[in-house]
C-alpha cells in the first residue's frame, strides 16, 4: 500500500495560516482533488482550524502533513489524513462557543467535518490528526458572511 505524504513547516505567526491554506490547495490539486470539489473545501477548512489552533494556542512552530491513501478502498477513493504536530505538550481542549463568541469552534468543526480525528503525544509535543474518506458525502457548514465559524443553531447540510 502506497501513501503519498507531503509536509510544510509552519512558523508561530498567525499569518502562516494563510500560507498553509495556499500550500494545501496546491498539494490537493496535485493529488487530483479539484479546487471546486467539496472535499477540497472541507480539507482546507480542517487544515485552517488545526494550524490556527497550533499557532494561536501554543505559540510554537508546527508541521502540517497531508497523507493521501490509495484509491483501493471499497468506495474506490481512499482517505486523506491531515496532521499538525507542535512542540506543546498541552492536550487540545474542545470548547463550546456560545452566540457571538469569535473563537472556540475549531475542534467542534473538526469533529463535525472529519470522519475521524484525535491526538497523540509526539516527542515533547503532540500531533493532532483528522481523516476524511474520499468519495463519501461531506457535511457543509453554513457560515455567515465574514465569520470564521458555524452559524449558531444552524443545521449542517449534507451535500
Amino acid at each position: 500500500m502506497q501513501v503519498l505524504q507531503v509536509q510544510l513547516e509552519v512558523g508561530p505567526d498567525p499569518a502562516e495560516v494563510g500560507r498553509a491554506r495556499r500550500w494545501a490547495r496546491s498539494r490537493l490539486a496535485g493529488s487530483g482533488v479539484g479546487d471546486d470539489e467539496p472535499l477540497a473545501e472541507t480539507l482546507i477548512l480542517l487544515i485552517s482550524e488545526l494550524v490556527t489552533n497550533a499557532v494561536v494556542h501554543t505559540g510554537c512552530p508546527a508541521v502540517l502533513r497531508m497523507l493521501f491513501g490509495p484509491a483501493g478502498s471499497p468506495g474506490g477513493a481512499g482517505t486523506v489524513r491531515v496532521e499538525v504536530a507542535d512542540a506543546s505538550c498541552r492536550p487540545p481542549q474542545q470548547r463550546h462557543a456560545r452566540g457571538e463568541d469569535t473563537g472556540g469552534r475549531g475542534l467542534e468543526l473538526v469533529d463535525g467535518l472529519a470522519d475521524r480525528w484525535g491526538w497523540q503525544p509526539e516527542g515533547t509535543g503532540k500531533r493532532i490528526w483528522c481523516e476524511v474518506d474520499r468519495g463519501v458525502p461531506l457535511i457543509q457548514v453554513q457560515l455567515q458572511p465574514g465569520s470564521h465559524g458555524a452559524v449558531p443553531g444552524a443545521e449542517p447540510a449534507v451535500s
